[in-house]
């Protein structure tokens, strides 16, 4: 058994302040994530009661799958929900959202510099979905996968985008949201590629695919891509919003210290192991109940996760990006460490360890 998927924990876990027993991760671990036959990036998928819901960017549209698991999706019937009849031109990582019944289908289009972010909606997850809505982000910039979430009430945006209108390095941003279909207010920076271990492949330098997710402890997580998604250095990164903190003051967010989920030894958090059967994992999916990150941590002491990366031995490229199902867990009294900027220089608490 690969050293990442044999580690035991002695972590206590407190789960709504309730003190958890310790917990052997080997003893527990369900079946082995695995390659799927989706040979496609980017999920997105969601669990609605028994229903696993994932969406994807495939022949000039958007289709939905649905499956009973998340290995079965590859398999599953893909249905188009909607296609570019207005020629928007390229078609970037649907994020599907159910939010006050609705199911809400984000997506970046464009060509080039023109790439915003839109919107689509229905009640069905596989059908009737409404005509495009160009999202109205603040400074109208270059804008990709980005997702809508629900943090302490209040509804928020967050995607990767340009700061200006070049193409120097890709950004998080974060926003509030009035409705699912409607931001207000000021965009705001959360996260720039600006560690050594997040510039190792880099013209431009990246942070995209941001997804969140809440920890045993309530504070925001926003998990994101670092590295050229063309390259074998894509890898899971974290930021934690301290305990209280404000999501749109950038030194609120602590980063983690290298990748968490990677391929290259060199540029991974201390105590943490490069993947041994693929390469550049990256563009994850926390496959939640409604996609609600309020329904997390979901019970259990693994949690199910959907990634694309390609097998090793086999050239990096985007042609060869398959779906890959696997797990994460929570990994308590993680230390975040930074230097040289306003507030406290290291913030403790939850992280995660994923497992292909």
């Amino acid at each position: 058994m690969p050293a990442h998927r044999s580690l035991t924990a002695a972590a206590t876990f407190t789960l709504s302040g309730v003190l958890a027993a310790a917990i052997s991760l080997s003893s527990v671990e369900p079946a082995q994530g695995d390659q799927t036959g989706l040979r496609a990036a980017d999920p997105s998928v969601l669990r609605v009661g028994g229903t696993y819901v994932s969406v994807q960017s495939t022949g000039g549209g958007i289709a939905v799958r649905q499956a009973s698991s998340t290995a079965a999706l590859a398999s599953a019937p893909a249905r188009q929900v909607w296609s570019d009849a207005h020629d928007l031109g390229e078609v970037w990582a649907p994020e599907i959202v159910r939010d006050g019944g609705l199911y809400h289908i984000y997506f970046s289009a464009g060509r080039g510099a023109a790439h915003r972010m839109h919107v689509i909606s229905s009640d069905s997850p596989d059908s009737g979905y409404s005509a495009e809505t160009k999202l109205a982000l603040p400074d109208d910039k270059w804008a990709i996968d980005g997702t809508l979430l629900t943090f302490n009430g209040r509804r928020w945006f967050v995607w990767s985008g340009w700061a200006g209108d070049t193409n120097i390095e890709q950004n998080l941003y974060i926003a509030r949201m009035s409705s699912p279909n409607t931001p207000t207010g000021e965009r705001y920076v959360i996260s720039q590629p600006r560690e050594s271990w997040e510039r190792v492949v880099g013209n431009p330098y990246i942070n995209e695919a941001p997804e969140a997710i809440k920890d045993p402890n309530g504070q925001l997580h926003i998990v994101y891509s670092a590295n050229g998604s063309w390259s074998d250095q894509y890898c899971l990164a974290d930021l934690r919003l301290r305990a209280g903190g404000d999501p749109t003051y950038v030194w609120d967010w602590y980063k983690s210290n290298g990748c968490l989920f990677g391929s290259d030894r060199a540029t991974m958090m201390a105590g943490w192991d490069p993947t041994v059967n693929v390469n550049g994992p990256g563009h994850h999916s926390f496959v939640l109940l409604d996609g609600d990150i309020n329904t997390s941590p979901p019970a259990g002491p693994r949690f199910p996760l959907m990634f694309h990366a390609v097998p090793k031995g086999t050239p990096y490229s985007w042609a060869n990006r398959f779906w890959y199902t696997g797990t994460f867990t929570w990994w308590g009294e993680t230390t975040y460490r930074r230097a040289n900027v306003p507030g406290p220089n290291a913030d403790t608490g939850w992280s995660l360890k994923f497992f292909e």
